[in-house]
């Protein structure tokens, strides 16, 4: 019925205690800790288990050591989520389907969200990503702007949970798929085709319209899944 009572060491207590200070709002983004001596003071603990609690928080990437300056919240959580989802990501069998499922049911939701919060100067920036992948002539260029315009739609959304997750993803794909990504376009049809249904994205976008941004969100990452999963069978077939 009753399982031991552990004694929780210091330095928990103390990463504890610096998480519902995050928690309650009094420590942001960016925003400096205090001094380590000043935390032994106000904690009335010992300096080792004030550096062991910074340096488990560093290790979870929830803070950043800035030589000569002090330690502070991290701006962007981004990369911290990276190798957690990418180490799941191997130990459970490098299932590549499993991250297209993922991007196809977050990404379209993401565009409708940006359609409903896109700012000006956010839209400006999807279109001027638009006409240089038009420009484009070399493949690998193009892989990237286009990743660069999924996750421009993503910060769009409003939501930085959403975007901090699905940078991780597109980090992950690039590992296991950047070069299929490229073949894609090798091809001028696809080419064609990857520039007209990122086009229908965007309209739909600037028109505020958030069913047809899903729409046109899931229907442009049908035709991309659909190619990455037959170049990946075929290339385990060759």
């Amino acid at each position: 019925m009753f399982r031991e009572i552990k004694p929780t060491k210091v330095f928990e207590q103390v990463i504890e205690q610096i998480k519902e200070i995050i928690q309650n709002g009094e420590l942001r983004c960016g925003d400096q800790l205090p001094s380590e001596r000043d935390l032994c003071e106000q904690l009335n603990v010992s300096r080792t288990s004030i550096r062991e609690a910074l340096r488990s928080l560093e290790m979870l990437g929830i803070i950043e050591c800035r030589q000569g300056e002090g330690n502070f919240i991290k701006e962007s959580f981004e990369d911290s989520l990276l190798e957690p989802i990418s180490m799941t990501f191997m130990l459970h069998g490098s299932k590549t389907n499993e991250i297209l499922e993922l991007r196809k049911i977050i990404e379209p939701e993401t565009a409708a969200l940006a359609a409903k919060n896109i700012s000006n100067a956010e839209l400006q920036e999807i279109k001027e990503l638009m006409s240089l992948l038009n420009r484009e002539d070399d493949s690998a260029k193009s892989a990237e702007i286009d990743k660069k315009i999924h996750y421009k739609i993503v910060q769009a959304s409003g939501n930085d949970l959403i975007t901090n997750v699905m940078y991780a993803v597109s980090n992950l794909i690039d590992r296991y798929i950047e070069d299929v990504v490229t073949n894609l376009f090798q091809s001028p049809e696809n080419r064609n085709i990857v520039k007209e249904q990122h086009e229908a994205v965007v309209r739909a976008i600037e028109a505020h319209d958030a069913l047809k941004a899903a729409a046109a969100m899931r229907k442009h990452l049908d035709y991309t899944n659909d190619f990455i999963g037959s170049s990946i069978i075929k290339n385990q077939g060759d």
